[in-house]
């Protein structure tokens, strides 16, 4: 099932959303217990509830925002796109509700965010094959937005919160939506201003995913000053790469994956000029069929490990 094509998106008095089941308000209120399992606050209102339905279904519910007209024909809109979105890695979006108040139900995700899993005291430290397929899970997800869908037009914020972990530690990219679409403006508007928009975000995520590979190798929070970037930007980075691994894993890890995670990250958040290298190089590199990431010019994928 593929995403819409540009002449689809206008909903019109169609609002027909044969993917999507309709929750009403006092089955969402029922599955919550009356909104009382919070899973998180969520900005903006924006909560999130642990929820069982009368049916067996368990999934998480999220209050939308906004309640007026203009606020519903945006939410019908980004309903239908979402209800299109059907990849492995992309948490599924099973049902809404639409009364005085607004919700999303999606799958439930047992492990919940990858955030939770690197950083909580409490939980067992993922390891490091389980964190190598993190990074492939989200590479592929972004490929499928950004590539495969049309228009491309969902926004993703890449990071360990929005990284969920399902029952098998399946990772699943989260809180996606669509910024400010406007049928008639992408009509109207000049073709190639619209591709540079969209150039423009698959850079933005590049240099996320490379910010995510970091946390996913130190295990260390990002951090408002971009430690971690300026360390993996540093001329020496390699001599100081083992000494970053995340004390979790000990010495149980890969080190030619080591190696090429870092490659990658480094690559991502280089400063100044576009990305080197693009969500898709990045995925077949992981995935092992491509030998490099065109970086022979520093040497530093001939680094000794």
């Amino acid at each position: 099932m593929g995403c819409l094509s540009r002449h689809q998106l206008c909903l019109g008095g169609n609002r027909g959303l044969p993917f999507l089941r309709k929750f009403k308000h006092k089955e969402i209120e029922a599955a919550t217990n009356g909104f009382s399992a919070i899973l998180e606050a969520g900005p903006g209102g924006r909560a999130a509830y642990r929820a069982r339905f009368a049916d067996g279904l368990v999934a998480t519910v999220r209050r939308a925002g906004g309640d007026g007209d203009q606020d519903r024909e945006a939410f019908y809109r980004e309903l239908q796109l979402l209800a299109r979105l059907n990849h492995r890695h992309i948490v599924r979006l099973h049902g809404y509700s639409d009364g005085h108040s607004r919700f999303l139900v999606f799958d439930q995700m047992e492990n919940r965010s990858l955030k939770e899993c690197l950083h909580d005291p409490l939980r067992t430290p993922l390891n490091w094959r389980t964190r190598l397929q993190v990074a492939i899970d989200v590479a592929a997800a972004l490929e499928y937005l950004y590539y495969f869908c049309d228009p491309p037009v969902f926004h993703v914020s890449v990071n360990s919160s929005n990284v969920m972990m399902d029952a098998n530690f399946v990772a699943k990219l989260s809180d996606i939506s669509v910024i400010g679409y406007d049928p008639k403006r992408t009509v109207e508007s000049n073709a190639a201003s619209f591709e540079d928009e969209i150039q423009q975000r698959r850079r933005d995520l590049v240099f996320q995913y490379g910010v995510l590979i970091l946390e996913l190798v130190t295990g260390q929070s990002p951090g408002g000053e971009g430690e971690l970037v300026q360390w993996v930007q540093e001329p020496g980075f390699a001599c100081t790469m083992y000494k970053m691994v995340d004390a979790d894993l000990g010495n149980i890890y890969d080190s030619k994956e080591l190696r090429n995670l870092v490659i990658i990250a480094r690559l991502c958040t280089r400063p100044g000029n576009d990305a080197m290298v693009s969500i898709p190089l990045i995925l077949r590199y992981l995935q092992g069929k491509v030998a490099n990431l065109g970086c022979e010019s520093e040497n530093i994928c001939e680094l000794s490990v």
